[in-house]
């Protein structure tokens, strides 16, 4: 029987205290927005006394100036490119003056390669303080969605055991049962984002914006009009309750069948009752997950799509989930639990750690590399604004999830070491974060992107939640399923290389 330790605690309350500062310092900061309204007067106040002229060439302006959304900021500068063509070094000069002032007196910043006009400060202003504002909401998403869905697909690598009647595993089945018990804390925070989108509270949600399916209003998109009949908030709320109550109802029937074992003695009926739920879990997670994946990421950016992309994006939280299970095993072993455990079972962690890394690494190439060679606008801004603004972090997730497990793990001996399994299942975890912050903020944030105290410390709060609530649920029950009916073979697992 495992007893959660002080230190555990104290370092769970730790992180949840720096998550806490971390959320109240990004709302806070959010709070000291600029108004649009004194964005346009500040600037054509500045511009009068340069002597430079305020002329609206954006269409959006033809009966009154509404808060411009990000994307439709960064589609008004690629509009007005052509028209920039014809303006001389010195007419960009005399606007860098006017940037310095604006930058200095609204404490903003402007980049000012997209400024061939004052009304294009104006709009770049806007678009720094609205991704201001939207920091600190992005912030939780990305952490939200990370330990949700790793709590999903650690509850989907408990149900494959059970499918593939696996053995190996036997002697781990509570770890990922602990996991799967962070279902409901993360589902209520996501409900909470997702409503407060549609109530305008913010903009992570593009397609939910004021007008924008609406041809009569100036914010008219008719590409996200013509997705209408898919993306409305009443069904985007049904679906996503289907997805969660479903999950987390599998989960407690794979935890009640599993106690039940322990309770009601050995035999098959239990183990029977469990196989047949994994299987119908497996089915429903299958088509839910795509839905998971369209609805809560690919939909931040809505002009764009991908059919491989739930895929891409179930394979990055699934390998996560198996880092997570391997980092907690590990550490129970060195602090004298599971003391059946051998090297033969860190070799299997280690050939899942190698084998989903080098899978996400396939699926991360091949929905690359086919909108690379087809070359359609509309697919490729995806990869456009990710490595105009986020390439080194690209570079970064890439070299974190590929190449450092396939090199640290290509060797046997290595599967088989505790140490460099946990050490390799920890950077799967971060590089991870990075994906799905690489999945979340060019689509909200844009160029104006931060991954600071705000995200870093949102995301360390999450963890220590995580860590307290699954040692707490590890801490109530048996850490080994005494009954059931392959441990032996858990117990006796050796792997043999002829």
């Amino acid at each position: 029987m495992y007893n959660i330790t002080t230190d555990i605690k104290r370092l769970s309350f730790f992180l949840i205290l720096i998550g806490l500062v971390a959320m109240a310092y990004g709302f806070f900061q959010s709070l000291t927005v600029v108004s649009d309204d004194k964005i346009k007067s500040t600037v054509k106040k500045i511009a009068k006394e340069l002597n430079l002229e305020y002329k609206s060439k954006y269409k959006l302006e033809t009966k009154e100036e509404k808060n411009i959304h990000l994307d439709e900021f960064d589609q008004l500068i690629e509009n007005s490119e052509e028209d920039s063509k014809n303006i001389n070094n010195h007419q960009k000069e005399d606007y860098s003056e006017l940037i310095y002032m604006v930058e200095k007196k609204l404490h903003c910043h402007i980049d000012p390669n997209h400024v061939h006009t004052v009304s294009d400060v104006v709009y770049a202003a806007k678009h720094y303080f609205h991704a201001k504002h939207q920091r600190p909401w992005s912030s939780l998403l990305i952490s939200t969605l990370f330990f949700l869905m790793v709590s999903v697909a650690a509850t989907l690598w408990w149900a494959l055991q059970y499918v593939a009647q696996a053995g190996w595993s036997a002697l781990l089945l509570r770890i990922p049962m602990a996991i799967s018990s962070f279902i409901p804390y993360a589902a209520l925070i996501l409900i909470f984002i997702i409503i407060t989108a549609g109530l305008h509270w913010h903009h992570t949600f593009h397609w939910m914006a004021e007008g924008i399916m609406d041809p009569s209003d100036s914010y008219y998109d008719e590409i996200i009009a013509n997705k209408a009949a898919y993306l409305n908030i009443p069904f985007f709320l049904i679906r996503t309750f289907i997805c969660l109550i479903g999950w987390y109802c599998f989960a407690y029937l794979l935890k009640k069948y599993s106690l039940s074992e322990d309770k009601y003695g050995g035999g098959t009926k239990w183990y029977n009752k469990s196989y047949k739920t994994a299987v119908s879990f497996v089915l429903f997670f299958g088509i839910t997950s795509a839905f998971a994946g369209w609805d809560w990421i690919m939909s931040i950016d809505t002009h764009w799509f991908s059919t491989l992309f739930s895929w891409y994006a179930l394979a990055s939280f699934f390998v996560t989930a198996c880092a997570f299970i391997a980092i907690i095993t590990i550490y129970l072993m060195y602090n004298g639990y599971f003391k059946e455990l051998n090297n033969s079972h860190m070799h299997d962690f280690g050939r899942y750690l190698l084998a989903f890394s080098i899978f996400w690494t396939y699926l991360w190439f091949a929905q690359y590399m086919l909108i690379w060679y087809a070359n359609i606008p509309e697919e490729v801004t995806y990869y456009q604004e990710r490595y105009d603004y986020y390439y080194p972090l690209v570079m970064i997730t890439l070299m974190i999830n590929f190449l450092a497990p396939f090199l640290l793990l290509m060797n046997r001996s290595s599967k088989r070491s505790k140490g460099k399994v946990l050490f390799v299942a920890c950077l799967i975890v971060l590089g991870h974060f990075f994906d799905v912050f690489l999945m979340i903020t060019p689509g909200t944030m844009h160029d104006h992107w931060h991954l600071g105290f705000v995200e870093i410390g949102t995301f360390l709060g999450f963890l220590g939640f995580f860590i307290l609530v699954v040692f707490r649920n590890l801490s109530k029950y048996q850490l080994i399923q005494k009954n059931h009916p392959m441990l032996g073979e858990s117990e006796h697992h050796e792997i043999h290389i002829h």
